[in-house]
């Protein structure tokens, strides 16, 4: 049985489409004990932060109005919620930053799996010992993403108090920024995996902006709904790596220095084992 089917050909559709194949993937049998650790560091760091942000939540409510002139106090009422909007997408910034750090190198062997799964061909031929050795590796990788979020992150954190922008713009600048930011996260691991650079990997992906962008915002709003955010890292860990075997896995196979381009790229038919 053949587990992956032609995706449409539509960019909004195939980033739709990678999301929901992710979601047929953690159900393979063969997956799942690769699946298992993510998934008890998602629902350890959820349960953890959503005590925090309870706890917190009148006081961090109380300094983000202060802020607002006595003038504005009429809106208040508006206001609010969009402050407890803003509050809730730095929480949730703050969650998928620290639970992909701590599940990358799970994250990472489930990638491998998933393209073996997808491609029957085995990525790295390593041993437990050798994995162990490339875990600075990885935290060096995650690193680099955080590096690279985390000035763009605080600009709109500064933004965020200023009077009205601070509660209307920026939250949606947040979300999106964090759309992106999900699509740089996941495809990261598969494209890891063949030691490909984060500037390549960044530039590959912009390529194809509104299919990751698309599946980034699916994995976001999955991660704000109760129960399924438990299981959204390894679904989109699975999805990110089915779109980049179908998408970029034949480009950088036979191109070590080379670019991605995708109007030079020859579309290549692509075997899937189930």
């Amino acid at each position: 049985m053949t587990l992956l089917l032609s995706p449409p050909q539509n960019q909004f559709e195939k980033g739709i489409y990678y999301f929901t194949f992710g979601w047929r993937l953690i159900f393979q049998h063969k997956l799942f004990v690769f699946i298992l650790f993510p998934l008890l560091i998602n629902i350890g760091l959820i349960v953890g932060l959503l005590w925090l942000f309870i706890i917190n939540i009148d006081d961090w409510l109380n300094s983000l109005v202060s802020f607002m002139p006595s003038w504005l106090d009429w809106i208040t009422v508006v206001l609010v919620p969009l402050a407890i909007l803003s509050l809730i997408i730095v929480f949730y910034f703050t969650f998928t930053t620290l639970a992909n750090f701590i599940a990358a190198p799970f994250n990472v062997l489930l990638a491998e799996k998933v393209e073996l799964q997808l491609t029957g061909e085995l990525v790295l031929n390593t041993s437990l010992t050798d994995m162990l050795k490339d875990i600075p590796r990885m935290l060096k990788r995650e690193w680099q993403k955080m590096m690279y979020a985390l000035p763009r992150v605080l600009f709109l954190f500064i933004l965020g108090f200023t009077p009205l922008l601070g509660q209307t713009v920026i939250p949606l600048l947040f979300f999106v920024f964090s759309c992106w930011m999900l699509a740089i996260q996941y495809c990261d691991y598969p494209f890891d995996n063949h030691k490909i650079s984060f500037i390549r990997m960044q530039k590959a992906l912009s390529q194809y902006k509104t299919m990751n962008f698309t599946f980034g915002t699916l994995v976001s709003i999955a991660t704000l709904i109760p129960v399924i955010n438990l299981v959204i890292m390894p679904v989109a860990v699975c999805g990110a790596t089915a779109m980049w075997v179908k998408e970029y896995r034949s480009f950088f196979l036979n191109s070590h220095l080379g670019e991605f381009d995708d109007r030079k790229t020859m579309k290549k038919n692509v075997k899937y084992n189930g």
